[in-house]
């Protein structure tokens, strides 16, 4: 190093309040109660959900998986399909009118790796008409409806219930 170096060094400006770092835990005073706080919401929510099942059990909490936005609060989990789900009552889901899906009772085809198209999956086999499911709140397609209003979700994100 020559002297050049230490002349730049001791002209250089020191860092100002605004410039320093400063953690988010020396903000926060914890002797407050947050504003926002409820120890007993999980015990209240859990309450509402049981309320609306009416006492009835589910496989899964079903939620949009775009928005997250629950979708259903009681279903049954497929038997053969563990990532599909149907269920009678739903929240936050709008029924597409304008497209309206036929599903004939043939057997299914074989895809190129020797396993069932993914669109027989998709929907219960038989002579049937359905419709497709979105949610109300991204209209993002998480399912389809069949013509005795059993919505059937193919697209959602489970949770335990």
């Amino acid at each position: 190093m020559d002297g050049h170096d230490d002349e730049m060094k001791d002209n250089m400006p020191s860092p100002t309040n605004s410039q320093k770092t400063v953690s988010d835990d020396e903000e926060i005073d914890y002797s407050v109660k947050p504003e926002f706080y409820d120890s007993d919401l999980d015990v209240k929510d859990e309450s509402w959900v049981q309320k609306k099942r009416k006492g009835r059990a589910s496989d899964a909490v079903l939620s949009c998986p775009a928005c997250f936005t629950t979708l259903c609060l009681e279903c049954q989990r497929h038997e053969k399909y563990v990532t599909q789900y149907r269920a009678v009552f739903v929240v936050n889901c709008k029924i597409g009118s304008d497209q309206v899906i036929h599903q004939k009772g043939t057997k299914p085809r074989k895809g190129k790796s020797g396993r069932q198209s993914s669109e027989i999956e998709t929907v219960p086999a038989g002579n049937q008409t359905f419709k497709h499911v979105s949610c109300l709140v991204c209209s993002t397609e998480v399912g389809v409806i069949d013509e005795d209003e059993v919505y059937h979700f193919f697209n959602v994100l489970p949770s335990e219930s």
